[in-house]
């Protein structure tokens, strides 16, 4: 374990040595007790919060060496499904099965948390961001209630309120671009310089159900997984239209006539790079190349799905959660299936991009 993070890595020069090694991968010790929903890295230091169908948000710190311990707990009324860090590191919130969202403040040494959104179902998806008229962070939460709320931390009632055309699943914030995907395959841009509205609304590139939603590092574009092995790229402005583009992955060779193909559950952009990760139900994970359109590194099973990851803020360790994600069903959820959160430590190339070749 030692040195894992530090490690220098010996890098092939041949361009078919794309398979990655996880052997020396690293647990979160004393992790959920269920299924992992949603994994997030604080942006100021290697603290990493993990929400869990155990009712729990539990915050570890990681050391440089891949060690990590717990820091703090705290606890909702139902399964947490997602959590986010403001940008200073001091805070944490979460939303949850118990319609609630609640924050820690780390910063003033709270070991309770605080609630701080309601909707009338279920909360599936929080993220902090920068409040338009600058100040102190907001946060924005969305539902299966079908509306997305804005929340000034001050206060008890949402700041505005936005209307979806179906239920939420997914979303993610960079800059002033806020994402949405919804049941039904609408996808929701709203520049949140003018929060109340949406910016545009677009039906998923891919035809099956949207899982995952991450938007790129300079905020230009998002990219979308579905259930159905698909990962796409997609630009907001229509200049950038010719730059869209889809592609399979998580899926098994052919074998006949038939093919597996499994959900991808979690897109994470590296924020130093701007590459990114894919996992699903196949239980692999793997770095991609956007601009080059090139797999950068692919793993070999973990053992079981892969339900949330993360990279931290220097993009050195990603983090992956071994979780039943229910895509079998209840057959499948028996006590020895795996339930850990691993680090990864990334090394040498594996998530930088490749060089670019200048068109003549």
């Amino acid at each position: 374990m030692a040195g894992l993070f530090g490690a220098s890595s010996s890098t092939s020069t041949s361009t078919a040595n794309t398979l990655g090694d996880s052997s020396k991968d690293v647990q979160l010790q004393n992790g959920p007790e269920d299924s992992i929903s949603s994994l997030a890295f604080s942006p100021a230091s290697d603290h990493i919060a993990v929400a869990s169908w155990d009712k729990k948000v539990r915050i570890y710190e990681v050391k440089p060496d891949g060690s990590n311990e717990g820091k703090a707990l705290f606890e909702h009324e139902g399964p947490v499904l997602s959590c986010d860090w403001s940008k200073d590191g001091t805070k944490v919130v979460a939303g949850g099965a118990d319609k609630a969202a609640r924050l820690l403040d780390l910063g003033s040494g709270q070991t309770t948390a605080r609630q701080v959104a309601a909707h009338d179902q279920p909360i599936r998806c929080v993220k902090f961001f920068d409040a338009p008229q600058g100040g102190d962070q907001m946060v924005v939460t969305g539902s299966w209630d079908k509306t997305v709320k804005y929340w000034d931390l001050r206060q008890s009632t949402p700041v505005a309120t936005l209307q979806c055309q179906e239920r939420v699943y997914t979303m993610d914030v960079k800059q002033s671009l806020l994402v949405i995907g919804t049941a039904e395959r609408y996808i929701n841009v709203v520049n949140l310089n003018d929060p109340t509205k949406f910016y545009k609304t677009i039906q998923s590139p891919l035809k099956w159900q949207t899982r995952a939603v991450s938007c790129f590092i300079d905020a230009s574009g998002f990219a979308v997984g579905s259930i159905e092995g698909r990962c796409a790229f997609q630009y907001v402005e229509e200049k950038d239209a010719s730059l869209n583009f889809s592609f399979k992955c998580h899926r098994d060779p052919p074998t006949g006539n038939m093919t597996n193909v499994y959900s991808v559950n979690a897109i994470s952009v590296h924020p130093e790079h701007g590459t990114f990760s894919t996992a699903g139900s196949d239980g692999t994970f793997h770095f991609w190349d956007k601009d080059a359109k090139h797999r950068l590194k692919g793993y070999s099973s973990v053992g079981g799905t892969i339900s949330a990851t993360a990279f931290n803020r220097t993009g050195n360790i990603f983090a992956y959660a071994v979780s039943y994600d229910w895509s079998k069903g209840y057959s499948f959820n028996t006590p020895q299936y795996p339930n850990k959160v691993m680090l990864h430590g990334v090394v040498g190339d594996e998530c930088k991009p490749r060089p670019s070749v200048k068109k003549r």
